[in-house]
């Protein structure tokens, strides 16, 4: 079978970034990975990697996931394997003091770190008992950690913590470790809150892992209880629209709260649990926008409202909060931007890359810490908020299944790439009757491939869904797309053609799912939210009228998600009227 140009490049820069000739075959849906093995022979793929120690292998896979926009559970599960080889390497340089040569009976091999015993009458183990634990055994756990992960076990005595950090840092799995071991050496409760029970569950999965590579220790159960020397330690994995959440106490861990609906309601809930004195709070997350109700609680504005003695206080700038530094509210703040967590021993990172990946805005809101002014944004951060929902609670969606969604009706949205930004595609499940609303199923997103693998993906998704409708963009490149789809699926495929009235009309239908509060998405998925932020409004260029853009020219791309979803709701006219319900209450 002959193979394109496209495909065989496309190969070639996965192998490059690590994937293995199987990973490539299945990302490019290639009859056998046998192909990527000749390739690599017969081009010289192979004398373009360098020779990599094992910790360099690890940076390098571990920063193409980081890389990916969204990950499933099994690449949160290989990112954690990544970080505990990346701790047990670490651990083996350390015991490596001999060469076999050198070994004596003083000293025995690395393969066998702990002296051999005399063997013991089996018993079955307590169910998560860490009693044996001492502050000692924690010491490995403690040097494996990078400077600033380190500045913040440092001021763990602060009853309050406010950090705002870079992405994928390893901020969560560092909570997860320090709330461990403070419950295993004190006995106290440790709560985690999340936007959704996924992103908790992460916690969880941190400190089995935590567990069973440093100490060999099975842990178990959710809530998990611990047996610790100083009585039971609950450890509560909780999202935050648990009805339950408000009846725990302990020391709070608020996980990503610039990404949280309601956080004025979240803020009360965090301090009711930990009302006394001993309890400690820490919020960390990346920033979004200054429209978030959170902005004002990080800011200090909060603080100072209604308090004309505090009007004139100012807080630490910045560069003092990337030092860690109490500020005037008795919260410890810190920054951790891309560069310092590089600066502070942190290998996983290519800023060069990460820089040409990402345009300029982007990067300065993910990698360092910088908020979004949406003050010129269409849409309102409190409106879009309302649609960020926990999609586990969609119970006639099963994203593993063949059929995810059975056969209800979905309509598919395509916004082809640019030079530099995504293709994207989203799976919308349209509302049957007034109460619900469109639900974002599934996004996808291509770089680099080209429009017949693309298509061949979108064909698949007929496979998997009843699809009675595709949008496409047939400006540019997109045309491509358009006519294949239109050839296998007439009836279904929607051309929609780029002017000034067809954007704004576009973007009008999208300002009015938004107001009346018709859209959903799962909370995990912040680009989308920014996607929407992203959209303003600007003069034509002739001045005669005005339009909507956002940032998504060649130079940067930007704002591909939402064009995705519009293309899909627009199969829904632009006065449409919402269908009551049939359903009728008797007497």
């Amino acid at each position: 079978m002959a193979y394109s140009i496209e495909i065989k490049e496309a190969a070639k820069r996965l192998y490059l970034k690590l994937l293995t000739p199987k990973e490539i075959a299945a990302e490019l849906r290639l009859n056998s990975s046998r192909i990527i093995y000749h390739w690599a022979d017969k081009h010289g793929w192979r004398d373009l990697l360098r020779e990599e120690q094992a910790d360099e292998a690890i940076a390098r896979r571990y920063a193409l996931l980081v890389g990916l926009p969204e990950k499933n559970d099994m690449q949160l599960k290989e990112m954690s394997l990544l970080m505990d080889h990346q701790l047990k390497l670490k651990k083996l340089r350390g015991q490596s003091l001999y060469s076999d040569n050198e070994q004596d009976n003083n000293h025995p091999p690395v393969s066998s770190p702990r002296p051999n015993k005399e063997k013991k009458k089996k018993t079955k183990p307590t169910p998560n008992d860490v009693s044996q634990l001492t502050a000692a055994d924690f010491t490995e756990w403690n040097d494996s950690l990078f400077a600033y992960q380190q500045v913040m076990r440092a001021n763990l005595g602060e009853r309050i913590r406010n950090i705002l950090k870079s992405r994928q840092i390893g901020a969560t799995y560092y909570f997860a470790g320090e709330a461990f071991e403070n419950a295993v050496l004190t006995g106290d409760n440790q709560i985690f809150l999340s936007a959704s029970k996924a992103q908790a569950e992460v916690f969880r999965r941190y400190i089995i892992s935590m567990a069973k590579t440093f100490f060999d220790i099975e842990l178990s159960g959710n809530p998990m209880v611990l047996k610790t020397a100083h009585g039971n330690a609950e450890l509560h994995f909780l999202s935050t629209n648990s009805n339950t959440a408000q009846s725990y106490h302990g020391h709070v861990y608020i996980d990503e709260y610039f990404w949280i609906p309601q956080f004025k309601k979240l803020n009360k809930l965090a301090s009711a649990m930990a009302t006394h004195t001993k309890w400690r709070k820490t919020y960390f997350s990346t920033p979004s926008t200054k429209a978030h109700p959170a902005y004002g609680f990080w800011t200090g504005d909060e603080w100072r409202q209604g308090r004309k003695a505090r009007e004139t206080i100012e807080f630490p700038s910045f560069e003092a909060m990337q030092k860690g530094i109490r500020c005037p509210d008795r919260q410890w703040r810190y920054i951790v931007t891309i560069e310092d967590a590089v600066n502070g021993g942190c290998t996983l990172f290519d800023i060069d890359e990460l820089r040409d990946e990402y345009n300029k805005s982007d990067f300065q809101n993910l990698f360092m810490c910088i908020f979004v002014d949406d003050s010129h944004s269409v849409f309102s951060f409190s409106k879009l908020e309302q649609a960020m929902v926990d999609a586990s609670h969609w119970k006639d969606f099963k994203p593993t299944a063949a059929r995810p969604f059975g056969n209800r009706e979905v309509w598919l949205g395509y916004d082809p790439s640019r030079t530099r930004d995504n293709a994207s595609l989203v799976a919308i499940a349209p509302p049957i009757l007034a109460p619900e609303k469109f639900r974002l199923l599934e996004k996808f997103s291509w770089r680099g491939l080209n429009f017949k693998y693309q298509v061949n993906e979108i064909k698949k998704l007929f496979q998997r869904y009843n699809v009675t409708h595709i949008g496409v963009d047939i400006t540019g490149i997109g045309a491509g797309v358009y006519e294949l789809l239109q050839e296998a699926f007439p009836r279904e495929t929607m051309p929609i053609h780029y002017s000034v009235e067809a954007k704004n009309r576009l973007v009008m239908k999208m300002i009015d799912v938004i107001e009346d509060n018709r859209l959903a998405f799962d909370a995990e998925h912040k680009d989308v939210l920014m996607s929407f932020m992203a959209i303003t409004r600007t003069a034509t260029g002739s001045g005669n009228a005005m339009t909507f853009k956002a940032s998504r020219d060649a130079a940067t791309g930007h704002a591909d998600v939402f064009f995705a979803i519009a293309h899909a709701i627009a199969k829904e006219p632009l006065n449409q009227k919402q269908r009551k319900s049939t359903w009728t209450v008797t007497q």
